[in-house]
Parts: C-alpha cells; structure tokens; sequence
C-alpha cells in the first residue's frame, strides 16, 4: 500500500443540485474526481470517501438550534454517494456527524465502520500524504484539509474538485487562503495526474 491517500469530502447526494442543502456548481465535482480515482486504483492509494451521517435529530440542523437544513440523514437517499462518483466496491467509508451533539466537519471527526479514526487509520497503514477534494470547500473540506496538517500530513487540496457553498460571499476564496496559509498545497487532479503519471 502506497503512503498516499485519496479523501473524497461529502459527495453526498443531499449537496447537489436536487438535494436538501445544495452547494452552488457542485456537479462539476464529478468528473475531476472519478480521473483522481483512476489514478488512486492505479497506484494502489486507498480511497476513502467520507460522508456526513447525522441522526434524524441533530444539533447540527436548524429545528434542533443549529445552522443547517436537514440534510445526509443516516440511512436516506440524501446521504448516499452522488450515483455518477466511480467509487468502487474497495473503499474505506468514513463516517461523521454520527451523534446528536457532533457538528461532523472534519473527516478526522469521523470513523471507519470498525469504530477507528480517521486519523488512526492512517497512521496505521502508513500514510504520509492525503488528496483532498469534495464538498464544500468552506466548511467540511476546510476543516478536513486543516486536520490532516494538525496530523503532520503532506496536504494537496485538489481545487477543481472542490466548491464552496459561499453562505458570505467570497467564503470559499477565503478558505482556500487560509488552507494554503496553514501549509496546504492547492493543486489539480491534472496536475497530480501528470506527475504521476
């Protein structure tokens, strides 16, 4: 197994355009993702799409005092995987958000079915290096793409495959500074597949 990961944010039915809490444009997250998927079954890098996961009652969503509509409800259509993301059957699927009082921002709040985190689930597998991409740019992928830096990772955020939900304009622009600040590298999924190719 190489010491690279791919992390696919959120590509969950509900932040698309037919869903509950749509993110502006994020269709075109599509097709950059499924190349970088390509290459990651090339090369052997474990992919690991992680999805929100929240109860039906959530501090997270507005009826329960929170920011947000209801949205990636476990077990709805909203929290599947968008249908035209090539994921495969030999993922591993992080979950987050999973309890009433867990916002679910970060990926490294979640965890593997066996109850392991993110974060130790890398390490044990050698991990030293994460592509980030997925949705949104702003909150989840942000806060995905800080974690893995607080985790002393080789951070690459993958910025065609990213789109920001912008509640203020210019969040997204915003986010990708502060991510670049903190010691990510904003690259493509062309530019990783030319150099690894």
């Amino acid at each position: 197994m190489s010491n690279t990961a791919l992390l696919i944010v959120d590509a969950l039915n509900d932040f698309f355009s037919k869903g509950s809490l749509p993110v502006p444009r994020a269709e075109e997250v599509i097709p950059p993702l499924n190349d970088v998927i390509v290459l990651a079954r090339q090369k052997s890098w474990p992919r690991i799409p992680i999805r929100d996961w929240h109860p039906r009652t959530s501090s997270h969503f507005k009826p329960f005092g929170g920011e947000w509509n209801i949205h990636c409800v476990q077990n709805t259509h909203g929290a599947e995987f968008h249908p035209n993301l090539n994921l495969g059957p030999d993922c591993f699927i992080v979950s987050k958000g999973t309890r009433f009082g867990e916002q679910g921002y970060s990926g490294f709040e979640g965890t593997l079915s066996d109850g392991t985190l993110l974060g130790v689930f890398l390490k044990q597998v050698g991990i030293t290096r994460v592509l980030i991409g997925g949705l949104a740019t702003d909150y989840c992928v942000k806060a995905t793409v800080l974690d893995a830096l607080k985790h002393k990772l080789e951070t690459i955020v993958l910025i065609d495959a990213c789109r920001a939900v912008d509640v203020n304009p210019g969040d997204g622009d915003r986010a990708i500074l502060e991510m670049k600040k903190a010691g990510a590298i904003i690259s493509t999924t062309g530019e990783i597949i030319k150099l690894n190719s």
